[in-house]
């Protein structure tokens, strides 16, 4: 795509994307408990947990929604809590509930959030036609938002979090209620952000999509980080050498269930 400089790559930034260090939160009782966790320049990675496990909380803190009680998030090596905006600048959100304007256009939508970030008006002209034309949206690009599935206004906060071209992307259960084509279609945009240097951390509770598309996975329970690696690593790490993401997944949850209570299912 002409209208997206050249993002940085692995090589180019030896800092991780994120480093989440001694991270916590609690509401009535603690929801994340000294969490440390590191996503490297480059990477999709897929953060993975029960429901109660923390993983909103924790990228609600990363993306700076949310205060934490204790520890650091740095972004690309900016401190996030002491410099909230700069690493704001860098960085997308998208949360399984699509926030959008329902009065405005898909393209108004996106002129309006480049302008929040200071894009240069002929810049976010051409990138919002160029997401638009990316996820399917450019027959619906003048249409006013509030008639849309949410499919298709995932797809547009989608574009809104993409227009300023940011370095890390956070995604909270981003295939929640979209088709098998819109899913297709979104999954390809976050392929090809990967690929052109972006970063990627993910929540999903569809285990197939975080085993195609994490280059790396993370298992949070209770607060905790209680696994992380590749497929393989994991794999290895359960005992289970030629078991999907789903068993091993369940396995190392129980696990961590059974150490805690000493209670078995």
């Amino acid at each position: 795509m002409s209208n997206w400089k050249n993002v940085m790559t692995v090589s180019d930034c030896p800092v991780p994307a994120l480093s989440i260090a001694g991270l916590e939160k609690s509401f009535d009782k603690p929801a994340v408990r000294g969490l440390d966790l590191d996503v490297r320049a480059g990477e999709f990675y897929a953060l993975l947990g029960p429901n109660g496990a923390g993983k909103t909380t924790t990228l609600r803190m990363v993306a700076g929604l949310l205060p934490p009680d204790a520890g650091s998030v740095r972004i690309f090596g900016i401190d996030a809590l002491r410099d909230p905006i700069e690493a704001k600048r860098i960085v997308a959100w998208v949360s399984d509930e699509p926030m959008i304007y329902d009065k405005l256009s898909p393209f108004e939508y996106l002129e309006f959030v480049a302008g929040l970030w200071s894009v240069e008006a002929g810049l976010a002209e051409a990138r919002a036609h160029d997401l638009l034309d990316w996820l399917g949206l450019a027959p619906h690009a003048h249409e006013q938002c509030g008639g849309f599935s949410k499919g298709m206004r995932q797809k547009v906060a989608l574009a809104g979090a993409l227009v300023h071209d940011p370095q890390l992307i956070i995604l909270d259960e981003p295939l929640t209620g979209l088709d098998a084509g819109s899913a297709r279609q979104v999954k390809d945009v976050l392929l090809e952000r990967v690929a052109g240097g972006v970063s990627i951390v993910m929540t999903t509770h569809i285990l197939e999509v975080a085993e195609r598309m994490a280059e790396r996975i993370g298992v949070i329970a209770e607060g905790r980080l209680i696994a992380e690696g590749t497929l393989q690593e994991l794999r290895e790490t359960a005992g289970r050498a030629e078991s999907n993401l789903e068993d091993i997944f369940l396995d190392l949850v129980d696990e961590n269930r059974i150490a805690a209570t000493g209670v078995a299912a």
